[in-house]
């Protein structure tokens, strides 16, 4: 279930965090430089459509088998066109939640990655909205 849903900012400010370019080894160290001056902005990294573009925080354990743990940070993308197989953010009963979605010709499953969890099929009595698509999951260590 998500938690908050917080709007991106409207600035246009772009921020510069140096960048590692050529990749950080999960093997054998690799010699570092001395100095980076390569950047990346992660509002153009991760936000594809500004206006649609929102933010919430994981809360529960529905989907850890999906890598989505408590905790971590959504960016969700309110423009993009659900389909089947995807992760969504929906909005079902007066609560967010956040699950793999199933499309079929006359309704929607919405399908947990934790085995504890069963699968739910939503049906006219649900007042549910397919609320946008998870694009990037950010988590802390």
């Amino acid at each position: 279930m998500i938690n908050h849903i917080y709007k991106n900012s409207t600035s246009s400010k772009s921020i510069k965090i140096p960048y590692i370019d050529d990749g950080i080894s999960a093997g054998f160290p690799s010699p570092a430089q001395d100095f980076m001056d390569i950047s990346i902005d992660l509002n153009k990294e991760l936000i594809k459509n500004q206006p649609a573009t929102f933010f919430g925080r994981v809360k529960g354990v529905s989907m850890i088998d999906a890598g989505i743990n408590d905790g971590d940070l959504l960016v969700i993308d309110k423009s993009l066109s659900p389909k089947s197989g995807c992760i969504a953010v929906c909005y079902i009963d007066g609560e967010f939640t956040v699950k793999k979605i199933k499309l079929e010709k006359d309704c929607c499953w919405l399908i947990p990655a934790n085995k504890m969890y069963k699968p739910q099929k939503i049906d006219t009595d649900n007042d549910f909205t397919i609320w946008g698509i998870v694009t990037y999951i950010i988590k802390s260590v």
